[in-house]
C-alpha cells in the first residue's frame, strides 16, 4: 500500500512538473518572442484575466515575456455576444495601439471571433489575429443547448457563474449566456462570418485567406479530450464531447471549426482547457507543452515582422 501511494505521488508530481523540468538546458534565445507589436490575449467564454492569483492564460504571458514579448491581458464579458465582447475589447486595443502602433491579437475559444471583430471594424489597429480552439463555424454543444428545454435553466446558472467570475476578477460587465450561446451556434457563427468573412475557409475543412486589409490570420487547435488523469476538468469535457459523435474535437470545438486563416495545426492532443494550459498546467505529458506553442507562434510573428 505504501509503495502504491509513493508511486501515485511521483506520478502526480511528474504531471505538474515534467513540462518545466528542462529549464536547465533551455537554449531559447532571449529575444525569441520579441515581436514588433505587443501580444494581446483575449479570453473565451467564462473567461477572466486573473482570479485569486490564478491566470486564465496559466503561465503563458510570463513565458512570452521571459523571451522578449510585450504582453497585455484583456478582459471582456465572460458571457455575451461576439459583437458585445468585441465592443468591450475595442477601447482596450485602441489604448494599447496608441502606444505601440498596432497589436497582435491572440484569442482563445470565443476570444477568437471577438478578436476578429476588432480586425473587421478597426484593421488599422491590428497586425495579426491568432485564434486558438475557436468555433468559427459554431459548436454542436451550443446548438444542443440553445433553444432547448434546458436553455432557461442553463442561462440562469450560467449568468450566475459568469457574474461570480466577473465579480472575482473585477470586470464590471453584465453577463448574457443566451447571447453567448447563440453566437457560438452554427447559425450565429454563420451570421457573424457574413459580417466578418476574412480568414474563414470557404470549404468545409480548408484554410482561409492568410491575410486581409493588412492583417495576418493564424489558427491552431486540439482534438484531445481526456488528456490527463489528474485533471478534474477532463470529465466535464468528456461529457460535452459526446455532442460531436465520432467527429474529432477538443471537448467543445470541432477540428474543422477551429480553422481560420493559416492553420498552424488543428490536432494537438489537447482539450479545450489544455489550449490555455489549464487546469493549473495539467495536460498530456505526451504532447507539446501548450506554453511552447504560444512561444512558437510569437516567434513566427517576430520572423514575419509583426
Amino acid at each position: 500500500m505504501k509503495q502504491w501511494i509513493k508511486a501515485f505521488t511521483v506520478l502526480l508530481v511528474l504531471a505538474w512538473s515534467a513540462p518545466t523540468m528542462a529549464w536547465w538546458w533551455d537554449s531559447t534565445p532571449s529575444d525569441y518572442t520579441d515581436t514588433r507589436y505587443p501580444v494581446v490575449l483575449v479570453h473565451g467564454m467564462f473567461g477572466f484575466d486573473s482570479i485569486v492569483g490564478v491566470d486564465y492564460w496559466y503561465g503563458i504571458a510570463e513565458d512570452l515575456r521571459r523571451y522578449g514579448a510585450d504582453v497585455y491581458t484583456t478582459q471582456v464579458p465572460a458571457l455575451d455576444s461576439t459583437i458585445a465582447r468585441g465592443e468591450a475589447l475595442l477601447p482596450q486595443v485602441a489604448s494599447i495601439a496608441a502606444i505601440h502602433g498596432k497589436v497582435n491579437l491572440i484569442g482563445h475559444s470565443h476570444g477568437g471571433p471577438t478578436a476578429r471583430y476588432i480586425a473587421r471594424v478597426r484593421p488599422d489597429l491590428v497586425a495579426s489575429v491568432t485564434s486558438v480552439g475557436s468555433p468559427h463555424k459554431g459548436s454542436p454543444v451550443a446548438d444542443l443547448i440553445y433553444g432547448s428545454p434546458a436553455e432557461s435553466l442553463a442561462a440562469s446558472l450560467g449568468d450566475a457563474l459568469g457574474g461570480l467570475i466577473d465579480l472575482l476578477s473585477g470586470g464590471g460587465y453584465n453577463q448574457d449566456l443566451r447571447s453567448s450561446l447563440y453566437s457560438l451556434t452554427a447559425e450565429g457563427s454563420a451570421e457573424f462570418n457574413r459580417f466578418a468573412p476574412a480568414g474563414i475557409p470557404t470549404t468545409a475543412c480548408g484554410q482561409g485567406a492568410y491575410s486581409a486589409n493588412g492583417v495576418r490570420f493564424y489558427s491552431w487547435g486540439g482534438t484531445g479530450v481526456l488528456t490527463n488523469a489528474f485533471d478534474p476538468s477532463d470529465a466535464l469535457l468528456g461529457t460535452t464531447s459526446l455532442a460531436f459523435g465520432f467527429s474529432a474535437n477538443d471537448g467543445l470545438v470541432g477540428r474543422c471549426s477551429n480553422h481560420f486563416g493559416r492553420v498552424i495545426r488543428d490536432n494537438y492532443f489537447m482539450n479545450h482547457l489544455d489550449e490555455v494550459n489549464q487546469a493549473l498546467g495539467l495536460h498530456s505529458l505526451f504532447e507539446t507543452d501548450p506554453k511552447t506553442v504560444y512561444l512558437q507562434q510569437a516567434n513566427r510573428l517576430r520572423n514575419a515582422g509583426l
